[in-house]
């Protein structure tokens, strides 16, 4: 298409997208902002909750669960090998299936996805909690993740219900599920697990709690889901525009196919995610809201690929941090930690978990539209330097002056370095958000990058603990080898984050 034929278009009110189209717009003087829908808002927010309840519940008991299941036949510096297992077969079993969720959410809508996940998350905690092997602990770990494909559908739902304008405020206030959860969360695994032991006088007598004493802590995320699905099935409205009947899927659905168009002209009903001010390409794909969601292969554009890359290096090393951090924390002093109890280590997760919340919520808004979305990511990246820098100083000191002021006031400070972490995750939805070729891909676009995402948290936890359980059984760099590896990983996700456009172009 010539020139001349853009700007025909451009005067009849025509947006037009291409490969040269920004990824981000400064929207804020090019549409108006409408009222938020706070309560569909609110509804979504506390979905959410039941995701950092499923993934972050085992984190304080973990390692107590390796030792009691005795896979590791006393040998203690296993225990961070078999926690990584654990924890990462998790994400490791939902990047399998959530890319396919999120993919089916474009046909049939995302209400029957939210629900159909929310049942499977419920009843796959419930089978965790009755487990009494390691290997049907595992076994339910893995279904919670086949079964859920709930956060890249719920994250697609944020930002159909908000304009352009409003994108930056939506993401400083959905950290609030995540703040919730990453606070009962560790508080129920750490303060519930073993419930005859640690409270005798009420749960002493209880065969079924000595039998399962996980149960208690499992039953919190799975009632929560339960809750969070009569919710949905009540209150909450479809996003998604003229969604497919569920009964084309039973009866044999089969995708359709994405057409694009080539206009010369001519008005159309503006739907888009973003809009296009950039220079003549040969040809231009016409963006419209009620298009069909584009075959997959047109998501690995490099536009998309290079957000997918930085979304990923973001979540190994927080992913890392919240695996090593708890076994950190329980290890015994001579071998590297600080040798607390579960109860301790669900504090000081919780605590964490707070101090992350409230930093976005307060400052993550005002950080992205004063310093940009590339600032805001990269402060949170940086901040991974003396978050696991702290680990080893915070061990010297305890092996050296044993649990004292100085170890707290080191661990609080570690909290409050990687609490930074939270602005990198609010700028990167927005740009995932602002990468979808219409707002029909959303929901794949948003799974693409959960599917990318899911396969690093399967394999960042396992690798990490054991580098853990390898650096000290083998002393290497005085058994403190691991976070070299990870202060590593954090200047590589430097590197690939400054690629990211600074404020609307991606090149």
């Amino acid at each position: 298409m010539a020139v001349a034929d853009l700007e025909v278009n451009n005067m009849h009110g025509v947006d037009v997208v291409d490969e040269e189209t920004p990824l981000l717009q400064d929207n804020n003087s090019q549409a108006p902002k409408t009222p938020l829908p706070w309560g569909q808002f609110w509804i979504v927010i506390f979905l959410q909750f039941a995701e950092p309840l499923t993934s972050q519940v085992v984190a304080p008991f973990a390692p107590q669960l390796v030792r009691d299941m005795d896979v590791t036949h006393g040998d203690e510096a296993r225990v961070g090998t078999y926690v990584g297992l654990l924890i990462s077969v998790f994400w490791l079993s939902q990047s399998l299936t959530i890319l396919h969720w999120s993919r089916l959410s474009d046909h049939i809508g995302r209400k029957p996805i939210v629900l159909s996940g929310l049942a499977g998350l419920s009843i796959s905690m419930y089978c965790f909690g009755l487990s009494t092997s390691f290997r049907g602990f595992m076994i339910s770990r893995a279904m919670t993740g086949i079964l859920n494909g709930n956060i890249g559908v719920l994250k697609s739902m944020v930002a159909e219900l908000f304009d352009p304008a409003h994108l930056a405020q939506a993401y400083a206030y959905t950290p609030l599920a995540w703040t919730g959860g990453g606070l009962l969360a560790p508080l129920a695994g750490g303060l519930l697990s073993h419930p005859a032991e640690q409270y005798p006088s009420l749960f002493g007598n209880s065969e079924f709690l000595k039998k399962h004493p996980y149960f208690l802590p499992s039953a919190v995320p799975a009632t929560t889901a339960i809750v969070g699905w009569l919710v949905a099935f009540f209150f909450l409205k479809e996003t998604l525009k003229s969604p497919e009947p569920i009964s084309k899927l039973i009866f044999g659905f089969q995708g359709s196919k994405q057409k694009q168009q080539t206009e010369q002209g001519g008005d159309h009903d503006d739907g888009t995610l973003f809009s296009s001010n950039s220079s003549a390409p040969a040809e231009v794909v016409i963006v419209d809201e009620n298009e069909k969601p584009v075959p997959f292969r047109k998501l690995l554009t490099s536009h998309i690929l290079l957000v997918v890359a930085n979304y990923g290096f973001l979540s190994l090393i927080d992913v890392t941090y919240r695996g090593i951090h708890p076994l950190f924390l329980s290890t015994p002093i001579d071998l590297g930690g600080l040798g607390l109890p579960p109860s301790i280590i669900g504090r000081w997760v919780a605590a964490f978990g707070i101090c992350n919340g409230l930093v976005e919520v307060l400052f993550f808004a005002w950080m992205h539209d004063t310093l940009g979305p590339k600032f805001t990511f990269l402060t949170g990246i940086v901040s991974g330097i003396p978050t696991f820098a702290l680990f080893p100083a915070i061990s010297l000191v305890a092996k050296t002056y044993g649990l004292g002021i100085w170890v707290w006031s080191l661990v609080s400070l570690q909290i409050a370095f990687s609490s930074l972490m939270s602005f990198s995750f609010g700028a990167i939805f927005i740009y995932i958000a602002t990468s979808a070729p219409n707002r029909a891909s959303l929901g794949m676009t948003n799974g693409l990058n959960q599917m990318s995402v899911g396969l690093v948290r399967a394999i960042g936890p396992a690798l990490s603990n054991s580098l853990f359980s390898v650096s000290i059984e083998h002393n290497y760099l005085g058994g403190y080898m691991v976070y070299a590896f990870l202060v590593g990983a954090t200047f590589v996700a430097m590197a690939i984050g400054s690629m990211l456009p600074s404020k609307s172009r991606l090149r």
